[in-house]
């Protein structure tokens, strides 16, 4: 009989543990599930694992601890998932099911464990929600009872403390929402130990992840974007779902540098994804990121509906304190289109103090500080100057995580309330202060993109000092003033010392698009489909300039040129500055060691016929075209360039006389081929970024090489032809074309060269202006690639289509592929603002190497070769000249 029984035990006991072992493998298959983002393929595994548990269970039998602990993880985990797809209320009701069960269990480390794992996710479910702060103490808890059980044995060692590193890393994340620096730095540090000393792969790769988030609420983006760069690596390798989540951060981490097209566009491609995985709340944040990303590119309907969208799956969720967030962002673009228009509805900054008190209640400061300046602002366009100053001093100074938009509104709406006031004074100075403060932001920027977008933050500070100066009284030293606001506020990005050496991740990233650029190419010659190729190359694309975004820093700022700086620089040039505001049209004319004011009519006119002229120059360029047609073309090209020429050039030639020209253009005159217009046709001239680019190219020490390279690409009949004419004006020139001008072959040639030339098919690439492009035999030699060579050719001469074309982003910041070179050491770039056909491309540069080796400048050469055919020699000298 004892046998009998014996056996029967064993018998059962065998049972019990096959049954186990198989709800066990249903719940890892779950888990993994869930770590790849597929949470309702999770709930799934996890329901069937407990419906076989409850199933094996006779009705009399006591309950294994074994069973339990099982059954609590399995709740446990069964909880967030369904909290991920559903409502953060039906997760907590699982949660507390989990709890209920625990406490079945006797007292002691196997129930103190169970209660950690319940109480960890408890406090996640909670930070997702927005409730960092009540989120913490469970994950004290947590932390703490996993601590107890791996000193009483009370569970496997390697679970516990895998577990042990989530919940260091959930508190990391808590205390970074809560603006609490060092906590958060002391756990990820003990985290990562922890991690590495286990051999945790996800672990490791997600503290890059929460360290990268810790850097962008510090405002390091670039050190953030180093970080997720690393997890991205980790991700990869493990097959890991956390991607699309990393994918968020990092759109976030690129809106905090004002790179909202870039957002977008990295927002569209994981939007779909996420979609697919059903996980709410990460699909409603992106919606939410890429809503703010439509404020800043002005698409407020886009903003609105996705905005609108994020809400509701906030609320649905559960997620309250989302929610109110998402109603943030809608009463932000609510508060743009008033702002735009005549009369602001009386009920709209009580709506925004409601939301505020709201968001403190919630206790999220920042974005309940940001609620009150939009109030502010709504008020002071209501007049209500005394309200608006009272509510302005409820806001209380920026703290160490405030993000930068808020602290540029604030010196905002301070400027604008002594502008209500009559004091220019004192917003002028709030103005300066807001470009000291967005001057240190930008200084801790890493690539030229991110260095160049932050401006957008002081765009509405910059244009609101421009014009307070513009159309300030008097007129002795408004010039001056005036043009010391424009350096200020404009191509700030040229204002840094290159630092040269591409990192060589970035180097090897761009040769893969290269190559990628290259295949589709081939294929398409061939007839062969290329979508799959395509999509690769734009996911390597994609790479590359996320990559070059903090692969390598520019070197220290310059000092802002002042006038009297350029003023002795120029010496018997002059200096013509542009400045749009609102529709005024003004340059700034610094001439004979003078400033002057001159005011030339309607921007939005002079933009107009800057793009009529662009798109004429454009349609001229085919070699083989039709003279009726040609001809007519011609007449509209003139007629558009007179224009120009009376609306810009005559007010100011009383100044300037016959004097070479530098010209800082602005806005869409960027694109407009000067030696077009009749004023300056035959007269040397030079294009600038800003009066500080100039003055800092003019100061640099010219390179002492005498070399010269010559380049032809492919695919252009008459460039080798050219190259080989242009041979006899440089004796010892270095040649390469063929199968010699490759890229490397060519960076390699071009590095430390007096003047290098390239006739080549070229691209200007306006969503991605840093891979606009030259052609070589291997492929495209991308502006990544120019702007960081370790010593940048003192000139470079571009034979190529459209290539002094710029990315025009706020204040003026130009991206392109000749900008990269100005912004990368060369002094000199001549270059095409259009298209331009492949005969008078090389009749232009024959004759501009003709002069340029009978000792003319570039300026000089230039003006004389374009002067031959200005409508089909489109080219421009950009730099020193």
């Amino acid at each position: 009989m004892g046998d009998a029984m014996h056996q029967e035990t064993a018998k059962s006991a065998a049972a019990e543990r096959r049954l186990l072992e198989r709800v066990r493998g249903l719940h890892d298959r779950a888990l993994q599930s869930a770590a790849r983002a597929r949470q309702s393929e999770a709930v799934r595994l996890m329901r069937r694992a407990l419906a076989l548990l409850d199933q094996a269970r006779p009705a009399d039998a006591p309950v294994s601890v074994d069973r339990a602990r099982t059954r609590v993880r399995l709740l446990v985990s069964l909880a967030f998932s369904v909290a991920e797809t559903g409502s953060v209320l039906d997760g907590l009701d699982g949660l507390d099911h989990a709890r209920r069960e625990a406490a079945t269990l006797p007292p002691g480390p196997a129930r103190a464990v169970l209660s950690g794992f319940v109480d960890h996710n408890h406090g996640v479910l909670l930070m997702r929600a927005g409730r960092s702060g009540d989120g913490i103490a469970l994950l004290d808890s947590a932390i703490e009872h996993k601590l107890h059980g791996l000193r009483t044995g009370a569970d496997d060692p390697a679970l516990l403390t895998e577990s042990l590193v989530k919940s260091l890393m959930g508190r990391a994340v808590a205390h970074t929402d809560l603006g609490l620096r060092a906590p958060a730095l002391r756990d990820l540090r003990r985290a990562g130990d922890l991690a590495t000393a286990n051999d945790l792969p996800f672990q490791l790769a997600f503290a890059q992840h929460v360290s990268g988030y810790l850097a962008r609420r510090l405002g390091d983006v670039p050190g953030a974007l180093r970080h997720y760069e690393a997890a991205e690596r980790g991700y990869r390798a493990l097959g890991s779902g956390a991607l699309s989540r990393l994918r968020i951060d990092q759109a976030e981490a690129v809106l905090v540098a004002g790179l909202s097209d870039e957002a977008a566009r990295h927002l569209d491609d994981v939007l779909p994804e996420l979609r697919g995985q059903a996980v709410t709340q990460d699909l409603a944040e992106a919606e939410l990121l890429r809503a703010v990303a439509a404020v800043l590119d002005g698409d407020l309907g886009l903003a609105r509906r996705t905005a609108v969208s994020a809400r509701r799956r906030m609320r649905r969720r559960r997620s309250d304190a989302w929610a109110v967030v998402a109603s943030l962002v809608l009463l932000r673009i609510d508060v743009v289109r008033v702002l735009g228009a005549a009369r602001v509805p009386a009920p709209m900054p009580t709506r925004a103090l409601r939301l505020a008190d709201e968001l403190a209640a919630l206790r999220l400061p920042d974005e309940a500080a940001f609620a009150r300046l939009l109030a502010v602002r709504l008020e002071l366009r209501r007049r209500e100057h005394e309200i608006a100053d009272a509510l302005l001093r409820t806001v209380p100074r920026p703290g160490l995580l405030t993000p930068v938009d808020h602290r540029m509104l604030r010196r905002l709406c301070r400027a604008e309330l002594a502008v209500a006031r009559g004091d220019r004074r004192s917003a002028l100075a709030q103005a300066r202060a807001g470009f000291d403060e967005l001057d240190r932001i930008r200084d801790r920027m890493g690539g030229l993109e991110l260095v160049s977008g932050t401006a957008v933050h002081g765009q509405e500070l910059g244009e609101l000092a421009v014009r307070l100066v513009l159309d300030g009284p008097g007129s002795s030293g408004k010039a001056e003033r005036l043009f010391r606001w424009l350096e200020r506020t404009r191509a700030q990005s040229y204002r840094y010392e290159p630092v040269g050496s591409a990192d060589p991740r970035l180097a090897e990233r761009v040769a893969e698009v290269r190559s990628l650029a290259r295949s589709v190419q081939l294929a398409t010659l061939d007839g062969v489909p290329t979508t799959e190729l395509e999509a690769r190359l734009r996911t390597a694309q994609r790479e590359a300039v996320r990559l070059g975004w903090h692969a390598q820093r520019w070197g220290r700022p310059r000092p802002v040129a002042t006038a009297a700086e350029v003023t002795a620089a120029l010496g018997d040039r002059a200096m013509i500055d542009f400045v749009a505001s609102g529709d005024v049209l003004a340059a700034v004319v610094l001439v004979g060691g003078r400033v002057h004011l001159v005011r030339l009519g309607s921007a939005i006119a002079a933009a107009e016929h800057a793009r009529r002229l662009h798109a004429d120059v454009n349609a001229l360029a085919p070699d083989r075209m039709d003279r009726s047609l040609s001809r007519v073309i011609a007449r509209s090209a003139n007629r558009e360039a007179r224009h120009l020429d009376d609306q810009l050039l005559r007010p100011i030639r009383p100044l300037i006389g016959d004097r070479d020209v530098v010209i800082v253009p602005t806005g869409d005159l960027h694109a407009v081929p000067w030696g077009v217009l009749p004023s300056l046709r035959s007269r040397p001239s030079v294009v600038v970024p800003s009066a500080t680019a100039w003055l800092s190219s003019a100061q640099r020490d010219p390179v002492r090489s005498k070399r010269v390279v010559l380049i032809s690409g492919p695919g252009l009949q008459e460039a080798e032809a050219e190259i080989a004419g242009l041979a006899a004006h440089h004796t010892s020139a270095r040649l390469l074309s063929g199968a010699d001008a490759e890229v490397g072959a060519v960076l390699a040639a071009m590095d430390g060269a007096a003047l290098a030339h390239i006739a080549a098919h070229g691209e200007h690439e306006p969503e991605n202006a840093l891979f606009s492009r030259l052609e070589l035999v291997d492929g495209a030699l991308f502006a990544h690639e120019m702007g960081r060579m370790s010593r940048p050719p003192e000139q470079v001469v571009l034979a190529a289509c459209e290539l002094a074309l710029h990315r025009i982003r706020p204040g003026d910041e130009v991206l392109g592929f000749a900008g990269a070179l100005l912004a990368g050491g060369a002094r000199t770039v001549v270059a095409a603002t259009s298209r331009v056909g492949d005969e008078p491309s090389a009749e232009a540069m024959n004759d501009y190497h003709r002069a340029l080796a009978g000792g003319a400048s570039p300026a000089v050469a230039l003006a004389d070769a374009v002067a031959a055919d200005p409508l089909r020699r489109p080219f421009v000298c950009l730099g020193v000249g």
